[in-house]
Formats: C-alpha cells, sequence, structure tokens
C-alpha cells in the first residue's frame, strides 16, 4: 500500500510528511521546497490483539503502546501542483506521474487561506474550497490525458476488434485500472462499448473523473486548525464538498510534540489527545506547548496528523490488520510475541494472507487456523481486521 501526500505548493505539505514519519525533509515557506518526491514510513494505529490473548507483545516493525500497535504503511510527499500542473506548469506531469501506484491520497489543504493558489503567503482570504476543486481538475486532466494518448487510433482498431474494455483497461493500466472498473463507468455513464470512435471529449473526461475517484480515494487533510479562520473555512468546505472525509490537522503542533518526546521533554503517543511534561523545558518551549495543547488538543482532541493515516487505511480504503500467529504459539523462533502484522485490501481471503507472508506458503498451501475462535477454516474464507491467522501447510 502506497499513500500519497497531495495539494498545492505551501500547505505545511512537507511539515505533514515529517510529522507523519519524523524524516529528515527540507520544510520552507516557500513554493516547491519539495523537489524530488520524498519516500517514508507512516505508522496506523490499531487496537493490538495482545490484550485480547493476555499476553505483550514485541512488534518487528513500529511499536505496541498501552496495547495501541502501529502498523508500517508507505506514504509518498511530491512536489506542491498549482493550477495547470497536468499542462506542464510549476513542476508539471513529472510529479503527477510520480503518484501513478498511490493506492489513495491524503490532500493537504491549507484551511486558514493564508496562501494563494500559486502556493504564496497572503494575508489571509484565499478559498480553501478552490484548492479542493482544482486538485480533483489536475487529477481529471492529468487521467484524461491518459487516456488521450494515441486515443484515435486505439478507438478505431478496439471498435473494429470489439474489444474497447481490454484496451481502455491496458491504456490506464499504470493506475490500477481494472477492466470491472471500466466497464462499470462506461455504464454507468451510458457510452456505447461497441463505437468508442464516437465517444465525446465530455464523455472521456466524466470517465476520468470516475476512474479517479474509484482509483485515488482522497482525504482532506484541513491543515493550519490553529490559525483564525480556519474552523469557519472547514465547516463550509464540509458543506461543500460532503462526499470528502476531512480531518482537522495541525501539522506543525504534531510535529513539535513528537520532536519533544524524542528527546524525552514530553511522554506522548501520536493521536493522543494529551501530553505529559517529563523533562526540564525552557520558557519558550513551556509557550509552546501551551499552545498547542489550548489551541489544538483543548479544541480538537488531537492534532489530526495520526487521524489522517489511519482514516486513509482503514476509512477509505477499508484495509484489514491481519497477524501471523499460531494456536499454540504466539512467538516467532526467536521469542518475539506477535512480531508482524499486515495490512490487505478489503475481501482478503486466507490464501491472499498466505501470499502476502511468502509465495511458498501460497504455494503448499492446506487450510488455515482462526487463532482466537481455534477453528480451522478454508483458503477462500474472508479475513476481517485483526483476525490472527495460522497457516498450515503441506511442507
Amino acid at each position: 500500500m502506497l499513500v500519497g501526500i497531495v495539494g498545492k505548493a505551501n500547505t505545511g505539505k512537507s511539515t505533514f510528511f515529517k510529522a507523519l514519519t519524523l524524516a529528515d525533509v527540507l520544510i520552507a515557506n516557500y513554493p516547491f521546497a519539495t523537489i524530488k518526491p520524498n519516500h517514508g514510513v507512516a505508522f496506523t494505529k490499531i487496537d493490538c490483539i495482545c490484550g485480547e490473548l493476555n499476553t505483550q507483545c514485541n512488534p518487528r516493525v513500529g511499536a505496541c503502546i498501552g496495547k495501541k500497535r502501529f502498523v508500517p504503511v508507505d506514504v509518498l510527499d511530491v512536489a506542491g501542483l498549482v493550477p495547470g500542473a497536468h499542462e506542464g506548469k510549476g513542476m508539471g506531469n513529472q510529479f503527477l506521474d510520480d503518484l501513478r501506484q498511490a493506492d489513495a491520497f491524503m490532500h493537504v489543504v491549507d484551511m486558514s487561506g493564508v496562501t494563494n493558489e500559486r502556493g504564496e503567503p497572503v494575508n489571509a482570504g484565499h478559498d480553501p474550497a478552490f484548492d479542493i476543486k482544482f486538485l480533483e481538475n489536475e487529477l481529471d486532466f492529468w487521467i484524461l490525458a491518459i487516456i488521450k494518448k494515441g486515443w484515435d487510433k486505439l478507438a478505431r482498431q478496439a471498435q473494429h476488434e470489439g474489444k474497447v474494455l481490454p484496451a481502455l483497461t491496458n491504456q490506464l493500466s499504470g493506475l490500477k485500472v481494472t477492466e470491472s472498473i471500466v466497464a462499470k463507468a462506461v455504464n454507468e455513464l451510458k457510452m456505447d462499448p461497441l463505437s468508442p470512435i464516437a465517444w465525446t471529449d465530455e464523455q472521456l473526461l466524466s470517465l476520468a473523473t470516475r476512474v479517479r475517484k474509484k482509483t485515488k480515494p482522497t482525504l482532506i487533510v484541513a491543515n493550519k486548525m490553529d490559525l483564525p479562520n480556519s474552523l469557519e473555512n472547514l465547516e463550509r468546505c464540509k458543506k461543500q464538498f460532503p462526499d470528502y472525509v476531512m480531518i482537522p490537522v495541525s501539522a506543525e503542533s504534531e510535529l513539535a510534540l513528537r520532536e519533544a518526546a524524542n528527546k524525552k521533554l514530553i511522554s506522548y503517543v501520536p493521536g493522543d489527545s494529551s501530553f505529559t511534561v517529563t523533562g526540564n523545558l525552557s520558557d519558550g518551549q513551556k509557550k509552546g506547548l501551551e499552545y498547542i495543547k489550548k489551541n489544538v488538543l483543548d479544541r480538537f482532541g488531537n492534532t489530526g496528523v495520526q487521524q489522517a493515516i489511519d482514516a486513509s487505511v482503514f476509512q477509505l480504503l477499508h484495509y484489514l490488520a491481519i497477524f501471523p500467529a499460531g494456536v499454540g504459539k504466539l512467538g516467532d523462533s526467536h521469542g518475539n510475541i506477535l512480531p508482524d502484522c499486515f495490512l490487505l485490501p478489503p475481501a482478503s481471503t486466507a490464501f491472499d494472507f498466505a501470499n502476502k507472508i511468502h509465495t511458498d506458503l501460497a504455494k503448499n498451501f492446506v487450510a488455515a487456523i482462526d487463532v482466537k475462535s481455534k477453528r480451522k477454516i478454508g483458503r477462500d474464507t474472508l479475513l476481517k481486521n485483526r483476525d490472527a491467522i495460522e497457516i498450515m501447510t503441506s511442507k
């Protein structure tokens, strides 16, 4: 799974990325601070099953704090987009193409309205709703350009062979588009699959929109919520775009809390509603933490950063967190208890899980066991979030 962090320039994307990953990235108050895409690992938070199984896990990757398990998620932060990016403006199509493999987007929007459409600082007054719509347009026209690449020849050949759906699916394969997605979109738009030559540019754009919504579900990271006007702007955007999940966020506050925790100045678990001072703070540090408590934690209950990645994984993509385990043994050969947790797409089966762990397990798959219930399950059994599964093989 890969979650892309997108948005116009200078909205706090790099700050949000660093708060998620604590990666060493350039953070600056000017457009295009990010030139090359930044890859990193964030951690989504779930209720660990170790509590139900009366044990304490020790993850190989991530952590388990207070029975909350942090599971790794790959994230990608690309350069800020400007209106007209699909035409090559700003950083252009290069950075749109970086997002091809993303399974979902977190769109970082400056809800305070203090950056204009080019990412330049302004006093206030810019409408964040414009940024939400502009990104939709850029992505739609980007996908449209992919569809229309060599379209006349492709449409004629597909119409002659009667295979327009496979041809169009192949054209969009870089976006993880399946033939069923294409077929459903064509059917809903009442486009004649036997006559693609007659499809209009308007129909193709509508097709691109549906492909974008299906293959690139997007969450709105409503950033800079500690600033004036942000809450009013957020409420207005929620009414204007009711289909979006919108999370109020203060990326700067989360980054400050995580860095303070790393320096042992405070005790703080990402996503929590409070922190505890554990070290000697300077007057400036005290003032900064008081600001975060008053303007972010007390108002919104959290900084929103952890909530954004959690919602992307489980609310947008509906992924499942599955633990490899054994009925009689929860540890590995090194004594690590429940060391691994894997994220799988919805409707994954026991066989899919075996293949995720190792292809040899899938090759020699016989059955699986639901560790919690101790029941044997078949290869096609659909898994549930937070299942613990033991794979039985012929070897």
